[in-house]
């Protein structure tokens, strides 16, 4: 379990350091925040055309090749971004980067459902959802960082260097689960009978639009709207995501507590309707540095959050021979939201101010959390 925390945390330390480098990004090739949402977004759009081929691949085949080639190409893709000369080599660079991680979730939550201890589905999920957090807080630390003394492109180097290692160390000791010994296209009209599983996944769409959203612009706010550096801004997205980090295992405590899918959708529900509250507190304003930090930070607990349950309740809600195509379906749902939602963010930072952004956030928060009481509500029937 915990080596394939492990390596989420390295996969997610290549993916999410664009996150941490939209400041520099901005400046360096002179963009508006629409555009920022843009270079975002293409990272998405790569990372999402290559979610169900990559969930095919894992299960058919398992998940440690798929892991360890996912590694190695995050780490050439992260050099890549860093190397771009102009905006639209930046795009595609981004969109090979998405690409790269896509293997990233089916391959990883195959490995903790076939090794979790039975009963602690959710708390195991939780800690390898850590991953993410972890990876992507210290993205952030790691590109602010190394900015103030160096560059924002030696910090992406530094990531690929410990993504690569990592790589090396994970294949060395881990032997992963079998698969089916074909490729074949997923059974998506058998997960589309399942109406629970219909409605958890199309909550992944504002799931995802909130998290992306969020993440992307949680360094520009604190820049453009509270008036501190972008190292300031990275603290604050590294605070968030520690504390997403802390959600996510306390989210699967609790959910493992409630038990089985219903606990999950329960937990997801209060997180998902809670992160309507707070978007709805930054579109009134958080112009002070604490304010901003303690807002972002309690966002982490909600909306960053959720991913580990609401994966977990997807488990449980499929076979286990279909979750690599059922992930992949999920984490599509998640990406969709996140490839509109940044620019349209964007859009509106620029027109009419981040107010009116982050409460389109609280609105888009509270339709997923009306999706997922229906998932508890279907869920409910069926036990």
């Amino acid at each position: 379990m915990f080596v394939i925390a492990g390596w989420q945390t390295a996969a997610s330390l290549c993916y999410y350091s664009i996150f941490a480098a939209t400041a520099f990004v901005r400046d360096d090739f002179e963009l508006s925040r629409t555009l920022v949402g843009v270079f975002l977004t293409a990272a998405l759009l790569g990372y999402t055309l290559n979610l169900f081929p990559s969930g095919a691949a894992i299960d058919g085949f398992g998940e440690r090749r798929a892991m360890v080639v996912s590694l190695f190409a995050l780490a050439a893709a992260t050099v890549g971004v860093s190397l771009a000369p102009t905006y639209a080599v930046l795009l595609g660079a981004s969109v090979l980067l998405g690409g790269a991680y896509a293997a990233a979730m089916p391959a990883s939550n195959k490995g903790i459902l076939a090794s979790a201890p039975r009963g602690r589905e959710n708390l195991a999920m939780g800690v390898k959802q850590v991953g993410v957090t972890a990876g992507s807080g210290a993205a952030s630390l790691v590109v602010t960082g190394v900015a103030a003394v160096l560059t924002w492109q030696m910090g992406f180097w530094v990531i690929a260097v410990v993504a690569g290692g990592y790589a090396v160390a994970f294949g060395a000791v881990y032997t992963g689960t079998g698969g089916s010994g074909e490729l074949r296209f997923p059974d998506l009209a058998g997960l589309a009978r399942d109406r629970a599983y219909l409605l958890l996944v199309g909550a992944g769409l504002f799931v995802g639009a909130t998290i992306f959203s969020m993440l992307g612009y949680v360094i520009l706010y604190v820049a453009d709207v509270v008036g501190a550096t972008a190292a300031a801004g990275g603290v604050v997205l590294a605070v968030t995501q520690a504390t997403g980090s802390a959600g996510r295992v306390g989210a699967g405590s609790l959910a493992d507590r409630l038990g089985g899918a219903t606990g999950a959708a329960t937990v997801s529900f209060v997180q998902l309707a809670s992160a309507a509250v707070l978007f709805a507190v930054l579109a009134v304003g958080a112009t002070t540095l604490v304010s901003a930090a303690v807002v972002f930070g309690a966002l982490g607990l909600t909306v960053l959050g959720t991913t580990g349950v609401y994966y977990s309740c997807m488990g449980d809600l499929v076979g286990t021979e279909d979750v690599g195509a059922a992930t992949a379906a999920g984490q599509t749902a998640i990406n969709v939201g996140g490839l509109f939602a940044p620019p349209a963010v964007g859009f509106l930072a620029d027109t009419v101010g981040y107010g009116v952004g982050w409460a389109a956030l609280a609105a888009l928060s509270a339709c997923g959390a009306v999706l997922l009481w229906g998932v508890r509500r279907e869920v409910s029937r069926a036990e």
